[in-house]
C-alpha cells in the first residue's frame, strides 16, 4: 500500500481551537438565557444596592471569557440560590462579594484536588437527568405564573403570537425563532412602553470600582450564601452542564474539572470589581443551543449586550430593561424548560432510572434546598436499587 493511501486512511483529529461564528443563528441563540438572567440581576441590584455598572460589566466580561475559552455555547449565569437569598434578605454588597470569593475558593479547591471528579463518578446519570428535570419544572413555572401574565390581556396576546412564531420557526436556520420573537418584543416596547426621557437620563459612561472583601464578610458570606448554593452548583452548574455538553458536543470531551475550574476562576476575580457571583448552567447551554447557537459566538454576543448596558446605561438600568415585555421572555423561558425536560428521553426505556429521575426532579423543584435533597436521596435510591435492596420500578 502506498504511503499516500495510508495518509488518506487516517481520521482527521478534532480541531484544538474550534471556530467561533457570529451569524444570525448565533445572534438568535444569544437570547436563549435572557429570561433567566435579567430578572435575577434586576432583583439583586434593587435588593442589595450594589453598583449596577460593576454587576453588568463583570457579567458581560465573564460571558465573553466563557465564549472564547470554551468556543461552544457555554454561557454564564447568576448564582440562583445565592441571588434568591440576597433578594429575600436584602443582603448588602460587601457580604455578596465575600460570599462570591468564598464559593470561588471552594470550587477551586474541588477542581485542583480532583475531588470534583470523584463526585462526578459517584452521581449516576438518572440523578443528573432528574436535576435537569427539576430545573425545567422551575423554569416552566416561572414562565407561566410570573412572566406570561405580567402585562394582562395584551401580554397574553403577545405571548400567544410569540409562542406560535417559535413553534413554526424553531430550528429554522434562515429565520431563527428567538431573533424573530425578540424583534417582536422590541417593537412592542418601542410602541407601547418606551419613555424617551427615562432612556435619555440613563445614558452615561460608568466603570466598575475596586473592592477588597474583608475576612468577616467572607466568613459571613460563606455561611449565609455559599453553603446553600454549593449543592445546586455541583448538581446543575457542573454535573448537569457536563452532561449537556456531552449530549450536544460529544467530540469535545469536556470534563467536570474544567467546568469547575472556570467556575472558580470567575468568582475569584468578580468580587474585586463589584461583580455578582456567577456559574455555568445546563439550562443556559440548552437555551442558547435551542435557539440556534452552535459556537461560542452566541455567548460573546450576549456578553457584549451586558457590557454595553453596564458601560453606558447602568445609571437607569432597572427602568430601561423593564420596558421589554416579560411575556416574550416567558415564551423563551418555556421553550428552554421544554427542551430540558425532553432530555429524559434517553432513560425513558428504563423504568427504574426514569422513576429516580422524576423523583429527583420533583424534590429539586418542590423543596427548600431541593437540589441538595434530590442529589442525596436520588443517589442513595439508585445505588440501593443496584444492590437489590429496593425494587422500585423493577
Amino acid at each position: 500500500m502506498e504511503p499516500s493511501t495510508l495518509t488518506q486512511a487516517k481520521p482527521r483529529p478534532a480541531p484544538t481551537r474550534p471556530p467561533i461564528r457570529f451569524d444570525r443563528n448565533e445572534l438568535a441563540g444569544a437570547f436563549g438565557d435572557l429570561g433567566t438572567d435579567l430578572p435575577l440581576l434586576i432583583g439583586v441590584i434593587a435588593a442589595s444596592g450594589v453598583d449596577s455598572a460593576g454587576v453588568l460589566i463583570l457579567f458581560g466580561l465573564m460571558q465573553v471569557f466563557s465564549g472564547l475559552w470554551y468556543r461552544m455555547p457555554m454561557p454564564v449565569q447568576p448564582l440562583k440560590a445565592f441571588a434568591a437569598l440576597v433578594i429575600a434578605q436584602k443582603i448588602p454588597g460587601r457580604v455578596i462579594f465575600g460570599g462570591g470569593l468564598a464559593i470561588g475558593v471552594s470550587m477551586f479547591f474541588l477542581s485542583v484536588t480532583g475531588l470534583i471528579d470523584a463526585l462526578a463518578r459517584l452521581v449516576p446519570k438518572p440523578v443528573v437527568r432528574g436535576i435537569q428535570f427539576g430545573l425545567a419544572l422551575q423554569l416552566a413555572t416561572l414562565a407561566l405564573k410570573e412572566y406570561v401574565p405580567a402585562d394582562g390581556v395584551p401580554g397574553f396576546a403577545l405571548a400567544a403570537v410569540a409562542f406560535v412564531l417559535t413553534v413554526v420557526l424553531l430550528g429554522n436556520r434562515r429565520w431563527p425563532a428567538a431573533l424573530v420573537v425578540i424583534t417582536l418584543g422590541a417593537a412592542y416596547a418601542l410602541v407601547f412602553k418606551l419613555d424617551l426621557a427615562t432612556a435619555q437620563r440613563a445614558i452615561g459612561l460608568h466603570l466598575p470600582s475596586w473592592h477588597v472583601p474583608q475576612t468577616a464578610d467572607i466568613l459571613t458570606g460563606a455561611v449565609l450564601l455559599a453553603l446553600p448554593q454549593i449543592p445546586l452548583s455541583l448538581g446543575n452548574s457542573v454535573l448537569a452542564t457536563r452532561q449537556i455538553a456531552a449530549d450536544y458536543f460529544p467530540e469535545r470531551n469536556l470534563t467536570v474539572r474544567k467546568i469547575s475550574f472556570t467556575y472558580s476562576l470567575m468568582n475569584l476575580v468578580s468580587p474585586f470589581l463589584g461583580g455578582f457571583p456567577v456559574c455555568h448552567g445546563s439550562g443556559g447551554m440548552v437555551g442558547h443551543y435551542t435557539f440556534g447557537a452552535r459556537t461560542g459566538g452566541s455567548v460573546v454576543i450576549y456578553g457584549g449586550l451586558f457590557l454595553v448596558l453596564g458601560l453606558f446605561f447602568s445609571q437607569g438600568f432597572q427602568q430601561v430593561v423593564q420596558i421589554f415585555p416579560l411575556p416574550i421572555l416567558g415564551v423563551l423561558l418555556l421553550f428552554e424548560a421544554l427542551t430540558l425536560a425532553t432530555l429524559l428521553r434517553d432513560i425513558s426505556g428504563r423504568p427504574a432510572d426514569l422513576l429516580v429521575a422524576l423523583l429527583v426532579g420533583l424534590l429539586c423543584a418542590g423543596l427548600p434546598y431541593g437540589y441538595l435533597v434530590g442529589l442525596v436521596v436520588g443517589t442513595a435510591i439508585y445505588y440501593a436499587m443496584q444492590r437489590g435492596w429496593v425494587g422500585l420500578g423493577r
